[in-house]
């Protein structure tokens, strides 16, 4: 990460449908920039971008619409039952997204005054991908399973499509993540159970008390 540093980096990762967008919307609220890893790599992965031949020749037409245009569910359908499918997708992807990170954090740190912003970057592989390490913390967003099922299921995601994607993250994500940052970056667990206007107090409370240890 080039350029003076920020004055709060926090990184926020969890679970499919626990809320991570949610709490990034709240951080934005507040005044931070908000640099979501998915709306990134779909900009890696639109049409005419450089990562969809190699798409195409490792998956096949099979994922790509009429059009052209990339079919993530069809895709999603094969990556979320296949593990090395899945890494084979996530290093076609995964570098072009860093890469891109980088340079809006660059550009957050020269264009920003005093080059101090409160920066947040929404990642669900923010650990794996090397991003949690140039964060000053990471905020670990969990719910119960009920709530979380039931969040997906409202994204009009099909039960057994469902049931494959919480399978390929494993169980108890959140404290396996925990454990991996233990001694390398500070984290916290923040809970979007309750209301909109429960999940904004603690997402207030958090930043604060982020914004003490960092002073």
């Amino acid at each position: 990460m080039s350029g003076p540093p920020t004055r709060l980096l926090i990184g926020l990762v969890g679970p499919m449908g626990c809320g991570k967008s949610t709490v990034g919307r709240m951080l934005g609220d507040l005044g931070a920039m908000v640099i979501d890893a998915d709306a990134v790599a779909r900009e890696m992965t639109a049409p005419g971008t450089p990562a969809l031949s190699q798409i195409r020749a490792r998956f096949g037409d099979q994922v790509f619409a009429p059009d052209g245009a990339l079919d993530r569910s069809a895709l999603a359908e094969i990556v979320f039952s296949d593990d090395g499918a899945l890494r084979d997708l996530e290093a076609i992807v995964h570098p072009r997204v860093r890469e891109a990170i980088d340079g809006r954090l660059a550009a957050a740190s020269d264009s920003a005054e005093d080059g101090q912003p409160i920066v947040a970057i929404e990642a669900i592989k923010l650990v794996e991908g090397g991003l949690a390490e140039r964060c000053h913390e990471v905020w670990l967003i969990e719910c119960g399973p009920s709530t979380q099922r039931l969040r997906l299921a409202g994204r009009g995601i099909a039960a057994a499509d469902l049931e494959r994607r919480l399978a390929s993250q494993g169980v108890e994500l959140v404290a396996r993540l925990e454990a991996s940052l233990a001694g390398r970056v500070h984290s916290r667990r923040l809970s979007t159970e309750g209301t909109l206007d429960d999940v904004r107090e603690r997402v207030e409370d958090a930043l604060a008390d982020a914004l003490l240890r960092s002073a």
